[in-house]
C-alpha cells in the first residue's frame, strides 16, 4: 500500500522529472519515438512500462476534436511482441491510453497517435473513465497555469501479473502519473491502483497524491 498523502500538495526541492531516467535504451526493451510522445515498452510485459511527453498550455484546449479515431497495433514494434484490440474484447478491462487523447486532440495526427497499442495499457474501467481522467484532466489545467509541464506516467507491475488475451498482455497493478516543471517550481505525483475504488464517485484526486521523493 502507497504511502497517500492526506493534506495539501507536496512540492519537491528539486521539480522537473527527468524522463530520460526512466525511458532510455537500457530501461526499455524498446523505446518507441510517436513523435509527440516516447515510450518505454516492455517485450516481457507486452506494454509500456513508461510514456512520457511535454504538455503546452497553449495546445490542449486548442480545437478538441471531438471524433476520436480507432486503435491500432503499433507496426515499430517487432511482432511477436504487438498487441491487439481482440485481446480485450469482452475481457473486462478498458484499453487505457497513458498519454490521453484529450490532451492531443489539436490536431488529427497528434489525436490519432495516442491509439497506438503500445500506448494502451489493460485498466479497470472505473479507474479509467471516472478516476484517472481527473489526473489527466488535473494535468491539462497545471500546463494552461504553467505554459508547459513535463508529464512522466510509470507502469507498475507486480512479479506474476494477471494475463490477458490471447497475446498474454501484463495486467498492471497500478500506474504513476508525475507532473512537473523546473521553470515554476512545480511537482505533483499521483498513484491509481488498478482496481475498483471503493470510494466510487467520492474519489478524489487528492486521495492519490504521493510523496514524489519516494519514487
Amino acid at each position: 500500500m502507497r504511502k497517500l498523502l492526506v493534506f495539501g500538495l507536496f512540492i519537491n526541492s528539486l521539480f522537473a522529472y527527468d524522463i530520460s531516467e526512466h525511458i532510455n535504451v537500457e530501461s526499455c526493451s524498446q523505446v518507441i519515438d510517436k513523435e509527440y510522445y516516447d515510450i518505454c515498452y516492455s517485450y516481457e510485459q507486452l506494454g509500456a512500462l513508461a510514456v512520457g511527453y511535454e504538455l503546452d498550455g497553449n495546445l490542449v484546449n486548442e480545437v478538441n476534436i471531438k471524433k476520436r479515431p480507432s486503435f491500432y497495433v503499433e507496426e515499430k514494434i517487432p511482432e511477436k511482441y504487438r498487441t491487439y484490440n481482440s485481446d480485450y474484447t469482452h475481457s473486462g478491462r478498458d484499453r487505457g491510453h497513458l498519454a490521453n487523447d484529450a490532451a492531443f486532440d489539436y490536431s488529427k495526427d497528434s489525436l490519432n497517435s495516442t491509439y497506438s497499442f503500445g500506448n494502451i495499457i489493460p485498466m479497470d474501467g472505473t479507474v479509467n473513465r471516472y478516476y484517472w481522467t481527473k489526473a489527466e484532466k488535473h494535468a491539462r489545467k497545471m500546463a494552461t497555469k504553467y505554459g508547459k509541464v513535463e508529464v512522466l506516467n510509470l507502469v507498475i507491475y507486480s512479479d506474476n501479473p494477471e494475463k490477458l488475451g490471447n497475446s498474454q498482455i501484463s495486467i498492471p497493478e497500478g500506474y504513476y502519473k508525475i507532473i512537473s516543471s523546473d521553470e515554476s517550481s512545480f511537482k505533483q505525483c499521483y498513484y491509481y491502483e488498478n482496481k475498483k475504488n471503493p470510494e466510487g464517485v467520492k474519489d478524489t484526486l487528492n486521495n492519490h497524491l504521493v510523496d514524489c521523493s519516494s519514487l
